[in-house]
This record gives C-alpha cells, sequence and structure tokens, in this order.
C-alpha cells in the first residue's frame, strides 16, 4: 500500500441524536399521510403494535 499524507481536517460524527433524527422525518410522515390519506392505516397499525406488546 502506498503512504499517504495524513487527513488535516476531521470529519463530524456521522451519528445523529435519535430526536433530531425524529423531528426530520415526522413532517414528512405527516405528509404522506395526508397526501395518500393513509391515517386509519397508520392507526391500525399501532393498535397491533400495542396489542402486540401487551398494552
Amino acid at each position: 500500500m502506498a503512504f499517504t499524507a495524513p487527513r488535516t481536517s476531521t470529519r463530524p460524527s456521522s451519528q445523529r441524536h435519535p430526536l433530531v433524527a425524529t423531528a426530520m422525518v415526522l413532517p414528512l410522515a405527516a405528509l404522506l399521510v395526508v397526501v395518500f390519506g393513509g391515517w386509519d392505516a397508520v392507526v391500525t397499525q399501532a393498535s397491533s403494535v400495542g396489542v402486540m406488546l401487551g398494552r
């Protein structure tokens, strides 16, 4: 392998805080629910997951 010069700049961590990721995804999810009218499907899936988790 060839010897290369060391990197001079450091990249920031590629991990995001979970709340930041949630804040990025929720507006798009809400838009898709409104556009495709999938609110009933979301409620059905959420209730199924709740039953599966025992709530």
